[in-house]
C-alpha cells in the first residue's frame, strides 16, 4: 500500500514556522507528499526530510504560488510544468514518474474575486485535461492538489451564497464534471459520496474553521483504471498549519 499526501501549506515557511509540518510528516511518513502555495523562490528554504527525494517548481514572481513533490521512491523521471508556455511561468505542476503510474502535484489557478482570471482558468483546465490525457495513454495517472473548485453543493457550507464566486461558479464546476466524464475519479466522493462537513479550506474570516464553514476544494483525483487499487481516502481537518489541510489517498500501487 502507497500512503500519498496532499497539501496547500500557504507559505511552506510559515507552515514549517508554526512547528506543524514536519510533525505531520514524520507522524504519518508519507511515501509521497504534493505541495501547492509553496511561495518560495530557489535558495529560500533548505528543508532537510530525511528518506524523500525533493523537487520543487517555483513561480517565477516572488512570494507566489509555487509546488514541490517529495517521494521516498526515486521516480523514473519528473517534469515541471504542463509544456505550455502560457501556463508554465506560476510554478504550478510537477510529474514524477513511476513503473506503473505518474503522480502529479498541481496548484490550480484562482479564479480570483472579480473574476477576472475566469477566462484564463478555463483555457487552464483544458490545457491541464489534454496534458493528463496524453499521459494517460501511456500509464494511469493520479493527481493531488489544490484544485480551487468546490464540485457539488455538498462540498462547501454555503452553497447558495457562493453560487457565483470564484471556486463554485458554474464554469469551474462544469469543468470538474467534464474531468470527471474523461475517465477520472474523485477519490473522496468514491468512498463518501454523501459524506456532509467535510471540507479543506476555511477562510481565516468569521472563525471559520471553527464553526467548519469551509470548502472541499483540496483532491486525490485518479484514473478510472486504478478504480479497484483504491483503499481510503482520508482529510486531516485536525492539522492546522495553513487555511487549508491535509488529504490523502491510500492505495493499492507498486
Amino acid at each position: 500500500m502507497k500512503k500519498f499526501i496532499s497539501w496547500n501549506v500557504n507559505g511552506l515557511r510559515a507552515c514549517i514556522s508554526k512547528g506543524t509540518f514536519t510533525e505531520f510528516i514524520e507522524k504519518e511518513q508519507p511515501d509521497a507528499i504534493g505541495l501547492q502555495e509553496t511561495k518560495l523562490s530557489e535558495g529560500q528554504l533548505n528543508l532537510e526530510l530525511d528518506g524523500y527525494h525533493q523537487y520543487w517548481n517555483y513561480a517565477e514572481k516572488k512570494g507566489y504560488s509555487g509546488t514541490a513533490l517529495f517521494t521516498k521512491q526515486e521516480p523514473l523521471n519528473v517534469t515541471y510544468g504542463i509544456g505550455i508556455e502560457e501556463h508554465d511561468h506560476e510554478g504550478r505542476v510537477i510529474t514524477a514518474e513511476f513503473d506503473n503510474y505518474f503522480l502529479i502535484t498541481v496548484y490550480v489557478p484562482n479564479s480570483k474575486q472579480d473574476l477576472s482570471r475566469l477566462d484564463y482558468r478555463q483555457k487552464w483546465e483544458d490545457d491541464f485535461l489534454s496534458y493528463i490525457e496524453k499521459l494517460q495513454e501511456q500509464k494511469p495517472v493520479i493527481f493531488c492538489g489544490d484544485l480551487n473548485v468546490a464540485h457539488k453543493e455538498i462540498d462547501l457550507k454555503n452553497p447558495s451564497s457562493n453560487h457565483h464566486n470564484a471556486g463554485f461558479t458554474d464554469e469551474e464546476r462544469n469543468k470538474f464534471s467534464v474531468l470527471m466524464e474523461h475517465g477520472f475519479i474523485d477519490s473522496f466522493r468514491h468512498f463518501y459520496p454523501d459524506l456532509t462537513g467535510a471540507y479543506s479550506w476555511w477562510s481565516y474570516r468569521f472563525h471559520a474553521r471553527e464553526k467548519n464553514a469551509g470548502w472541499r476544494i483540496d483532491y486525490f483525483i485518479t484514473s478510472n483504471s486504478l478504480e479497484d487499487k483504491l483503499l481510503d481516502a482520508k482529510i486531516h481537518s485536525d492539522v492546522m498549519g495553513s487555511d487549508h489541510c491535509p488529504v490523502e489517498l491510500d492505495i493499492e500501487v507498486e
